[in-house]
């Protein structure tokens, strides 16, 4: 037995002990708890589950539940995949070496857990809750994330029976478990390297954590967030903002006490290396109303509901990409205490199948990696140092461009960091850029050279680390959530009021494609502007990013998600 299941198995008898009266029932209880422990020592959770045995007389799996070999009992299992809503759910596909507490634990986020029976002869269980509502949520919330229990899927539905009939000895056997997990619970207790005289601690408040990220440097997208919280219980609900230009998010565990361990565990720490610090606290609100799902808001209890107006659901291909892809990532909380580890896509593809699902902002390498692309196959007659600082200034601070002297259809491109040359690369490698696709690489230069001075390059080296037009710049800045791969669709922002649909329509007409669509949005600020072909697209942002609408607007130009 490890060292936190000794502590956590010896806190049960503590509280048993205490929380009872009758001295014979003390006994007993003590008894089982102990009789637990060494249950797990040995690898074995016989002694509490008894020995089941299969009928072959019912249509259905019946069971018999022995308790320490005594009074026998016929259960009958559920083979329905659906059916009524019910408190009670059967639980399939358990791996054989699974206890109770754990069973248990997967019931305790949504509500209270009432009883619960053990089917080790058929890797099957039945958790009763509290109420019908608790169970339906708990149903709905792993219904879109498929459960585990040691690193194996298990599968939870209701079950036929209203409520859960045992045996008396069974029964009491269970309750006092029960009895003793809840009251470990509530005491709030971190189980890990504690004693039980430190068990004392204040309860915790709301289920619901205001999350605020500061030095926000790379993106925290809704599902990093959710990664990172729900390794300390089921996150039910997640919403986020900004306000006071920080990015901020509420996020509604399904039991206080996993909001107050995730607040202890992880205010202050770092998402990435260096920068995205976590700074948390409880909310005042108990419950998240939540009305869409999307990449600002998500109900993971309600998979029904709608993405909500301008935010399309994500096309099932990519999603499914990203999903083999994320796979591989997991987002641990490092053993060293005070930083989390980095996020990390094993390659370009990874990065650029979680970029087009729109969950990623910034994948890939560290941001001491190399900063330096090679760009190849550029049209050498039309390329320049500014158009390529536009496009590539998409997805990162371009701080230097050198068209080379010699080789006019290549170029080098030096990043802010290592993250951004990543995340360019993974972009625009292959994309229609004047006619030609264009090959992006890492170079295997550190950094690029300015000309000597008094030397004459013909303007093909240029400087651009104190360019106003740096879109990253600044901590926390909305584009960081605004990164999506080149589309045909672009999104236009800083329109000045006087200038009219057909204005846009024509100017952008005029970088030599066709507009095909155009929707602005309710404040007439931004819009929506369709291209024919995603190349017409990266001519048209190139052309006119930061072009001059009058009235001291200049025009923002960048590639949307959505479609019109």
């Amino acid at each position: 037995m490890s060292r936190d299941e000794e502590v956590f198995y010896f806190k049960l008898v503590l509280l048993l002990q205490e929380e009872c009266n009758d001295k014979r029932h003390c006994q007993q209880s003590t008894s089982i708890v102990t009789d637990v422990a060494v249950g797990v020592k040995r690898g074995s959770d016989e002694l509490l589950s008894g020995s089941v045995l299969s009928s072959p007389n019912s249509n259905m799996s019946s069971m018999v539940v022995t308790a320490n070999g005594n009074d026998n009992k016929k259960f009958k299992g559920d083979d329905k995949m659906d059916g009524a809503p019910s408190r009670v759910l059967h639980i399939r596909k358990l791996p054989g070496e699974v206890t109770e507490t754990e069973v248990i634990a997967l019931g305790l986020p949504f509500g209270k857990v009432t009883n619960i029976l053990m089917l080790k002869g058929k890797n099957q269980a039945f958790l009763e809750l509290a109420t019908e509502e608790a169970a339906i949520t708990m149903v709905n919330y792993y219904s879109a994330v498929t459960p585990h229990l040691r690193n194996q899927p298990i599968y939870i539905q209701y079950s036929n029976h209203k409520e859960l009939k045992t045996d008396n000895t069974l029964n009491q056997r269970a309750q006092a478990v029960l009895q003793a997990v809840t009251a470990v619970q509530a005491s709030n207790a971190p189980i890990s390297g504690t004693t039980v005289s430190e068990s004392a601690v204040t309860p915790a408040q709301s289920p619901v954590l205001r999350i605020i990220i500061d030095n926000m440097y790379y993106p925290v997208t809704l599902d990093v967030l959710h990664q990172i919280f729900s390794k300390f219980g089921a996150v039910l609900k997640i919403i986020t903002f900004t306000k006071n230009n920080q990015f901020q998010a509420l996020l509604q565990f399904g039991d206080p006490v996993n909001a107050q361990q995730a607040k202890q565990a992880l205010d202050g720490q770092n998402i990435y290396n260096a920068c995205c610090t976590l700074r948390i606290d409880f909310s005042k609100l108990v419950n998240l109303n939540v009305k869409y799902n999307n990449d600002k808001s998500r109900d993971y209890t309600r998979p029904d509901l709608p993405s909500g107006d301008g935010q399309p659901t994500l096309d099932p291909a990519i999603a499914a990409a990203f999903a083999k892809e994320t796979s591989l990532l997991g987002l641990p909380v490092a053993a060293v205490p005070g930083a989390l580890s980095p996020l990390a896509i094993p390659n370009a593809a990874a990065a650029a199948a979680a970029a087009a699902a729109g969950r990623v902002g910034m994948p890939g390498v560290s941001a001491g990696g190399n900063t330096v692309l090679l760009v190849s196959n550029l049209n050498e007659e039309m390329v320049t140092p500014q158009s390529l600082f536009t496009l590539f200034g998409v997805y990162g601070d371009v701080q230097r461009v050198k068209i080379l002297y010699n080789k006019k259809d290549s170029a080098l491109i030096q990043m802010a960091d290592g993250n951004q040359s990543q995340l360019a690369m993974s972009h625009l490698n292959g994309q229609k850029m004047y006619g030609k696709i264009i090959r992006v690489t890492l170079s295997k230069h550190q950094s690029v050279q300015l000309p000597r001075e008094g030397l004459d390059d013909q303007g093909l080296t240029k400087d651009f680390g104190n360019s106003p037009l740096h879109r990253f710049k600044k901590p926390g800045s909305k584009n960081f959530q605004n990164i999506f791969p080149p589309s045909a669709t672009l999104h236009l922002s800083n329109i000045p009021p006087s200038v009219a649909e057909e204005d846009l329509r024509t100017l952008f007409a005029n970088t030599g494609g066709t507009v095909k669509a155009f929707k602005f949005f309710q404040d007439h600020k931004m819009a929506l502007l369709q291209m024919s072909t995603v190349e017409e697209a990266i001519q048209a942002l190139i052309d006119l990013h930061n072009y001059n609408l009058g009235e001291s607007h200049h025009l923002r130009v960048s590639f949307s998600k959505s479609t019109i």
